[in-house]
């Protein structure tokens, strides 16, 4: 599919954030949009995507962390503080 340039406003410390969390993260600001995005119109389309749990420890420890980052209780931390170089 061919892509298109959209200029988005944002303040400059979430732009700031944005940039840092996608550099962490191994992706872009550009993926981060494009998958929020999708995850938003599959939502408004009704298409939702069923997550499949093989184990139910794997399952109650996804549900916690999408507590935590409902609630905005998550702690972040960057690539190298958790994998150390």
């Amino acid at each position: 599919m061919s892509k298109t340039r959209i200029n988005v406003s944002l303040d400059q410390d979430l732009a700031e954030f944005a940039k840092i969390f996608a550099a962490e993260n191994r992706t872009t600001v550009a993926d981060m949009v494009t998958q929020y995005l999708l995850a938003l119109k599959r939502r408004v389309d009704g298409d939702y995507v069923e997550t499949i749990f093989a184990h139910p420890a794997f399952q109650q420890a996804m549900e916690e962390a999408q507590a935590r980052l409902r609630t905005g209780s998550a702690q972040w931390h960057s690539y190298d503080a958790v994998f150390g170089e």
